[in-house]
């Protein structure tokens, strides 16, 4: 099992994972319940696609630093495009990026209580007209 600690986080063309601890891609479906009379048990069939991007920063509010760059975004309100790998190793089998994209509908510049270290998070829903890619090449 490989130990994740060299991600690879891209939004919007600018990599950020020298500011990213934590990433999570998270890749749902809704369920839609098929069951009808006469069945023993649920049935269910895969709706829509819900993918959801979540990352937390160690934030900074300096010129150009990830504050600035989140806060943009979250302003102008577009879809963005993201990509994440597990390392910035090349893209191969063995390092596959992840590509879709996400509307920049929530961040979280602060968060924290006195004394803790200052984070951020995005917290962020599927793209209207986008689509997942697994890129291996």
């Amino acid at each position: 099992m490989p130990i994740l600690k060299d991600a690879r986080i891209e939004i919007n063309s600018v990599v950020v994972s020298s500011y990213a601890n934590s990433v999570s891609l998270e890749l749902t479906k809704e369920e839609q319940d098929d069951t009808a009379f006469g069945d023993n048990a649920r049935a269910r069939l895969a709706g829509l696609e819900d993918p959801s991007l979540s990352v937390d920063f160690n934030q900074d509010f300096a010129d150009n630093a990830i504050d600035e760059q989140m806060f943009a975004l979250w302003s102008a309100g577009a879809v963005v495009t993201c990509k994440i790998r597990a390392t910035s190793s090349a893209i191969s089998a063995a390092n596959a990026e992840y590509v879709g994209g996400f509307l920049p509908s929530k961040y979280n510049p602060f968060g924290n209580s006195v004394g803790d270290a200052a984070k951020s998070s995005i917290a962020w829903p599927y793209g209207s007209g986008t689509s997942i890619a697994r890129n291996v090449a």
